[in-house]
């Protein structure tokens, strides 16, 4: 079977890390797993994968730890997995670039489709190197035969880590709070984004920045 993409899963609860491993490796992921966050660092340096899932708080090495050196050394982009939804964590997730942020308590049939559509993100950010990033996700450092470089394209190769697009990250983010304050699973989170959009007359990508600024005045609130 042709495996979809090559995943690094980090959780120090050895139930959900086999549960996560198990599930994705039935959805057609190759998964490497570590427990803790040294063994995580090791192995994506060993394995190099194109994604990583993270759970945040961990013994040793946080799972914020474990992104710092996967986005400064290893250029592997990174999604996070907690069961802590609070605005100071929310704030460091936006901060590091996350891909999206999951609140546990979820189950595999909710984290596949976050995981695809990761690796759709991921796909989309590395498009100009790799026409089929997901199906061949290790991109040549030198120029495809089909384009010709632009400079505006040569400018952009020494920075190895492609940011990710802020109004996907917000959509993540916001979906991940919804999810948490209102016991929803992702489909309807999303959904109740889209319908007070629609009533309050904005964009979703709008709605959710509002969101997240409101989440942010609070956290300021709660610091004075």
């Amino acid at each position: 079977m042709n495996q979809k993409g090559k995943i690094l899963v980090v959780d120090d609860d050895r139930l959900v890390l086999a549960t996560l491993t198990h599930g994705l490796a039935q959805a057609g992921y190759e998964v490497i797993d570590a427990d803790n966050g040294d063994d995580a660092i090791l192995l994506a340096r060993q394995h190099k994968p194109e994604l990583a899932l993270l759970d945040i708080r961990m013994e040793g090495k946080s799972g914020f730890d474990v992104a710092v050196y996967l986005r400064e050394y290893c250029q592997i982009p990174f999604m996070f997995l907690s069961a802590f939804a609070d605005e100071a964590t929310i704030k460091q997730v936006k901060e590091l670039g996350a891909l999206t942020y999951l609140v546990k308590p979820l189950d595999i049939q909710q984290i596949v489709p976050a995981v695809e559509a990761a690796f759709a993100n991921r796909a989309k950010t590395h498009a100009p190197a790799a026409p089929a990033v997901v199906a061949s996700p290790v991109a040549a450092p030198a120029a495809t035969p089909t384009s010709t470089p632009t400079p505006a394209t040569q400018a952009a190769a020494p920075a190895v880590t492609a940011p990710v697009d802020p109004l996907a990250q917000n959509v993540a983010i916001a979906v991940g709070i919804v999810m948490h304050r209102n016991s929803l699973d992702r489909q309807q989170a999303m959904a109740k984004l889209v319908q007070q959009a629609q009533q309050e007359g904005r964009t979703l990508e709008a709605q959710c920045e509002r969101l997240l600024n409101a989440q942010e005045v609070l956290a300021g609130l709660g610091s004075l």
